[in-house]
């Protein structure tokens, strides 16, 4: 069924200060994509300012559970009773992106208590923060509200109920943060995501793979989990495609990599396996090319690759692209030869992936979590061994050495991007799903 009232959508999305984060892109291309459709879509910032490289779907709407006040009401009782206009103050945008720089810095492992805090709602250090949130969506009157991942699951139970509005909650990734928590907390958070789960009225996995994975972790019975892949606006995609077309096999072979700089996504690996590329010479003039998000806790990870990589007399043919916008992000995609993120963890889709498909460059992945997935449902690509930087490179080099089987595989991809993974559609589901459960909310 297709949904064709219009709806009032609010998306509830945690920003990452200076750093470009997958999540945010994917919610903000799902807004921009929803009011294309006819929808009346909000998207409000949790923590810190999004950054993002393309337009701002947030822009005009207050930001929540500012950062700096989220800290220190959890260490301090007495600042959790303290006047309205300091936390205001805490809280203005100018001042969380003075602060976004340190709080890129933190990890899971330093966390747990502060997790906790946020997965229990309103019995959480944090109540205060959610009522005042509640306060400004009653003016929005919301039909359906949108929670962008499950660490705001806490949020569910009062937003229902005080809102009278059923509660999505999409599914990206949040199983590697909670595992990364130290015990006891992990366990705990667990625990407490589980039994929150049960607030919420649909969730909404980017794979069949997470789906799974997080329906047992969840305790949640399979009528409420739903699977609408990831999609991306398309635009500036094809003048890339056309680019590369014209340009052909004349430039040096291009070895790609765009995501996050970190130990996690694979970095280390592909660097491992683009020397072992280096060391045989059979892809002659080869090149490395490494773009995406790069925050202060990546930075000592970028910094060592460099020092490998010029220790083994490849350091001139290797370059790195951090933070980019954008523009830049399609000219590096479409510079390259074959594209691979090699991740080490339990990726749950891999927006990258859909990206260099878009851009017409064939993949190389690890036979791992969802990407069998994507590569099965494109043709755009191939897998190979996970964990393994000589099968990896093996890989690689196969495309390499046969450019006709690598443009078709980058064809192949482009199509199936533009038919299975565009933001219209990943919106049209997700409106169809918040029309679903608008209407089971209503009958209740």
């Amino acid at each position: 069924m297709v949904e064709s009232r219009s709806l009032r959508i609010v998306q509830i999305t945690p920003g990452a200060g200076k750093m470009y984060c997958g999540a945010c892109l994917r919610d903000n291309a799902l807004v921009a994509a929803l009011r294309r459709l006819g929808h009346a879509a909000t998207m409000t910032p949790l923590y810190l300012p999004l950054t993002l490289d393309e337009e701002n779907q947030s822009a005009g709407a207050p930001l929540f559970y500012g950062g700096i006040n989220v800290f220190l009401e959890q260490h301090s009782a007495l600042f959790r009773h303290s006047p309205d206009w300091l936390r205001h103050l805490l809280a203005r945008p100018a001042l969380l992106k003075l602060a976004a720089g340190p709080a890129t810095r933190t990890r899971a492992e330093h966390l747990g208590g502060i997790t906790l805090s946020m997965l229990r709602g309103e019995e959480g250090k944090q109540a205060r923060e959610l009522e005042e949130m509640i306060g400004w969506l009653r003016q929005e009157k919301p039909d359906v509200v949108c929670l962008s991942n499950v660490l705001l699951i806490g949020m569910a139970r009062r937003l229902r109920s005080e809102l009278r509005a059923p509660v999505l909650c999409s599914l990206q990734g949040e199983d590697w943060f909670l595992d990364a928590l130290p015990p006891p907390a992990r366990d705990l958070a667990w625990k407490t995501a589980a039994e929150r789960a049960a607030d919420a009225d649909l969730f909404i996995a980017p794979s069949r793979y997470f789906a799974d994975v997080m329906q047992k972790r969840l305790r949640l019975p399979q009528e409420r989990m739903r699977v609408v892949f990831n999609g991306i606006a398309l635009d500036g995609f094809a003048e890339i495609r056309e680019r590369r077309a014209s340009v052909g096999n004349a430039q040096p072979p291009v070895l790609g990599y765009f995501a996050r700089m970190s130990r996690e996504k694979g970095l280390e690996q592909l660097v491992e396996a683009f020397l072992i590329l280096k060391k045989r010479d059979r892809v002659k003039g080869l090149k490395l090319r490494v773009g995406g998000s790069c925050g202060p806790a990546d930075q000592a990870l970028v910094d060592q690759l460099r020092g490998r990589l010029e220790a083994a007399g490849a350091g001139g043919d290797a370059q790195f692209f951090p933070n980019v916008s954008r523009a830049a992000k399609l000219d590096f995609l479409g510079s390259l030869s074959v594209f691979s993120v090699p991740a080490i963890y339990n990726e749950p889709f891999g927006l990258y992936v859909i990206e260099a498909m878009a851009a017409g460059v064939p993949v190389v992945q690890p036979d791992r979590c969802a990407f069998p997935e994507l590569v099965h449902a494109t043709g755009g690509g191939v897998l190979c061994a996970a964990g393994d930087a000589d099968a990896l490179a093996g890989a690689i080099e196969s495309l390499l050495l046969d450019p006709a089987r690598a443009r078709a595989l980058g064809a192949a991809g482009s199509r199936a991007v533009a038919e299975k993974f565009h933001a219209e559609g990943m919106a049209l589901q997700t409106a169809n799903l918040c029309a679903e459960a608008l209407r089971a909310f209503s009958n209740s």
